[in-house]
């Protein structure tokens, strides 16, 4: 019990991290893409992308693009924090792996 807070605070940021990356790269993607159209010849290209992407995240938000980016970005927490858990068990309890 002596390395429950270390690992609730790992699993706590890990949670944190893998849900804020991929929303995070979806809206700089998304930026940087509107950005793009200001410029002369790719802002029909940039506009096509970013309603393909919008399209994208709206089937996984039930129609709306936003709530698919927040389940993408739930789904990506919960899987860094199995990731974080198996290393957690590793660390402790299987043969051969020496903590400190």
């Amino acid at each position: 019990m002596n390395n429950l807070p270390c690992f609730l605070r790992s699993l706590l940021l890990t949670m944190l991290l893998a849900f804020a990356v991929p929303l995070l790269m979806l809206g700089g993607l998304l930026g940087g893409l509107s950005l793009l159209t200001a410029l002369p010849g790719l802002g029909g290209l940039s506009q096509l992308l970013s309603e393909q992407i919008l399209s994208f995240l709206a089937v996984f938000g039930s129609g709306q693009p936003l709530d698919g980016a927040l389940t993408i970005g739930l789904t990506c927490g919960l899987v860094g924090a199995l990731f974080d858990s198996y290393t957690f068990y590793r660390q402790q309890y299987l043969p051969g792996h020496h903590h400190q």
